[in-house]
């Protein structure tokens, strides 16, 4: 068979990306449809009939970035926060229901690894990454290579007793419910009423409204304050923002963001440290679900 073809997926909090994916991190063609949060079982049928959409007689494996908790030594999903999959030995799962080879990887150390290889990662020994949708993940490159283990930077906590989390997160003050598209629509519904939401936010912001500019740029700050972390935890050079949220906001995050990262970044961080916005676009999970894959056949 040939293995020059395979199928990467990217499953979100609101929607789930398949496309084919070749050697190269091209992607062919894909397909969008919503994200069922009614039960594991739902997700999983909707999972499937995602790949199979797309199926062919020259795919060779299929990868998957799930916003989870992933054990990489036996493939189980431990848990998730904004959907309802956990305690499952998922690639077994995935790869009985396929007939396939199946890797998996969370979804941001996915989309983390897109940027690296063909993104704007390209070229940085040491890059961290934060994906601002629905929830906030991330993902690290260290010396060239991607970190594979928990890497739950939203989790983080940049204010003791602050904000409770989202979803099933039982943790307060945490990176997540203060830099999310979940978070901004919380704001924007303060400040325009119940039925604003993130993408009103940033479109008033783009037009200069300048309540709507102030709230991103508190949520810069936010940001700003996880990002100088963990330039100093990795001594990371340079953070990348994505996420449905992160791009569409990224021009008015980006300056109280950048000024607070350096601030608290240590020397020489503190003068080198650059936030960027990632390049890839929506299909970031989706080109590293599919360069997670091609691992499977190697293994």
């Amino acid at each position: 068979m040939p293995s020059n073809r395979v199928i990467g997926l990217d499953l979100g909090g609101t929607k789930i990306l398949a496309g084919i994916v070749d050697g190269e991190g091209r992607v062919e063609r894909n397909r969008e449809t919503p994200t069922p949060v009614g039960s594991q079982a739902e997700l999983l049928d909707a999972l499937e009939a995602a790949v199979r959409e797309l199926l062919d007689g020259e795919i060779a494996a299929a990868g998957f970035g799930i916003p989870s908790t992933i054990d990489q030594q036996t493939g189980r999903v431990e848990g998730s926060v904004n959907i309802p999959l956990g305690e499952l030995d998922f690639r077994a799962e995935m790869s009985q229901r396929l007939g396939l080879p199946v890797a998996i990887e969370n979804d941001a150390n996915a989309a983390t690894l897109a940027e690296f290889v063909a993104g704007a990662g390209r070229g940085a020994p040491t890059m961290v990454m934060l994906t601002l949708g629905t929830g906030c993940g991330g993902g690290v490159v260290l010396d060239g290579k991607l970190y594979r283990g928990w890497a739950e930077f939203g989790h983080i906590v940049i204010e003791l007793d602050g904000l409770p989390c989202q979803g099933s997160c039982h943790g307060r003050g945490h990176l997540e419910p203060y830099v999310t598209g979940v978070a901004a629509t919380k704001l924007a519904q303060d400040a325009f009423g119940p039925d604003a939401d993130a993408h009103l936010l940033v479109r008033l912001a783009s037009e200069g409204d300048e309540q709507a500019l102030a709230s991103l740029a508190g949520i810069g700050r936010r940001l700003g304050a996880g990002a100088g972390s963990l330039a100093n935890a990795f001594g990371a050079g340079i953070v990348v923002i994505g996420g449905g949220f992160g791009r569409a906001a990224f021009p008015f995050l980006h300056e109280t963001a950048l000024s607070v990262a350096r601030r608290e970044a240590l020397t020489p961080l503190d003068e080198e440290l650059d936030i960027v916005p990632a390049e890839l676009g929506s299909m970031a999970g989706l080109i590293g679900a599919g360069l997670v894959a091609f691992e499977a056949l190697r293994s």
